[in-house]
């Protein structure tokens, strides 16, 4: 069985984790106030926490427990200032790492965050490096979300610095999500945050139940590294689930891989650099061939596709894994934030020079009473 560690940091990763524990509740159907009286049913061993240094967005989650709630102390959050943010981790890392050690030994850890705020761009690489130094064969995912473009200029400055530094961290990969391109989907920011955190919800406990199931077709932990390894090290995840009306595990597959399923905008035809594919359904609907093929496909473009086939009652699930080998949105996000720190900068001199020509006034006269 598979030991997990999931750790939702800041806002945006605190409500993603939240997300995670309704769905492991049953989804929509589960009371609110099932979190005081029943456990979350996870496919895994999996250990849920979720860390904040703002104690009211700890206090609006409604699916995880306070046990799983950790506040570091910094008043009301670090007002998106990442330079505060390092100085709040490392004074209370041992705090942090303590509440971490005390929930045992995990072998995969999903570090789930906001590249643009405060305290989840800024914690998540120091918060990865200790647990890289903590647990030695610990495999560590970001699960890293972009800003709407347009949230500001400092949301995209800690975007730019943040993502370069989960970069350059000791982790196995990064699964991008992204608002921007969901909003597309889902027609207003409320939407979009609400569908975000449930689809990366309903992933993740896919991939998990999936990589600790017996399958026709095996694919592990392993696997899973060696996909996440590929190319940039930066991927993304697609899912779709087939119905009566149309129940071909074909047609599952590839919708899988359309922008519509996808949580970061790539084509899968040329940005992949390695996959892995993991079908679920009825015996049925499993026609092993037809999956080959598919597969097939798309490892003439992706270079090496995982294959994991499980067996379990009803209509083929997919999901679909890949690394990517480029991401032209990424360059046009570090573009963009290079543009508006550059404009942030003159606006700041042409204050200060109004300020200094005002001062000249009175340059060289003394009070008087």
């Amino acid at each position: 069985m598979l030991n997990v560690l999931m750790l939702g940091v800041g806002q945006c990763g605190n409500r993603i984790l939240d997300a995670i524990n309704k769905e492991a509740f049953g989804g929509g159907g589960a009371s609110k106030l099932a979190k005081y009286y029943l456990r979350p049913k996870f496919p895994s061993r999996v250990e849920t926490l979720a860390i904040n240094t703002a104690i009211n967005d700890l206090k609006e989650l409604k699916f995880t427990t306070a046990k799983d709630r950790l506040h570091v102390p910094n008043l009301h959050g670090v007002g998106a200032n990442r330079n505060v943010g390092k100085q709040a981790f490392m004074e209370n890392r041992d705090v942090i790492m303590g509440e971490i050690e005390k929930r045992g030994d995990f072998d995969l850890a999903f570090v789930i965050t906001s590249t643009s705020g405060g305290t989840g761009s800024s914690f998540s690489p120091l918060l990865i490096n200790e647990l890289k130094r903590q647990y030695r064969n610990i495999t560590v995912i970001t699960i890293a979300v972009l800003p709407f473009r347009e949230e500001g200029s400092i949301y995209l400055q800690n975007a730019a610095f943040s993502m370069r530094e989960l970069m350059d961290v000791e982790a196995e990969g990064i699964i991008l999500a992204d608002n921007q391109y969901m909003k597309r989907f889902s027609g207003d920011i409320a939407s979009a945050y609400d569908k975000i955190n449930s689809m990366i919800a309903q992933r993740l406990l896919f991939l998990i139940e999936s990589l600790d199931s017996e399958m026709l077709s095996v694919t592990d932990l392993g696997d899973f590294k060696t996909v996440m390894n590929g190319g940039l090290r930066i991927g993304t995840l697609g899912f779709y689930k087939a119905d009566r009306k149309n129940p071909s595990v074909k047609d599952a597959i590839e919708n899988s891989l359309k922008p519509g399923n996808l949580l970061y905008p790539a084509n899968v035809t040329d940005d992949a650099a390695r996959a892995m594919i993991i079908v679920q359904g009825s015996r049925e609907h499993l026609d092993v061939d037809e999956i080959t093929k598919e597969v097939e496909k798309l490892s003439s473009c992706a270079g090496h596709v995982f294959k994991g086939i499980v067996v379990k009652k009803g209509h083929p699930k997919v999901l679909s894994i890949f690394t990517l080998a480029s991401a032209p949105e990424l360059e046009a996000i570090y573009a963009q934030a290079a543009r508006v720190m550059q404009e942030e900068k003159e606006k700041r001199v042409r204050a200060r020079k109004q300020l200094d020509d005002a001062f000249a006034h009175i340059e060289d006269m003394e009070e008087i009473y």
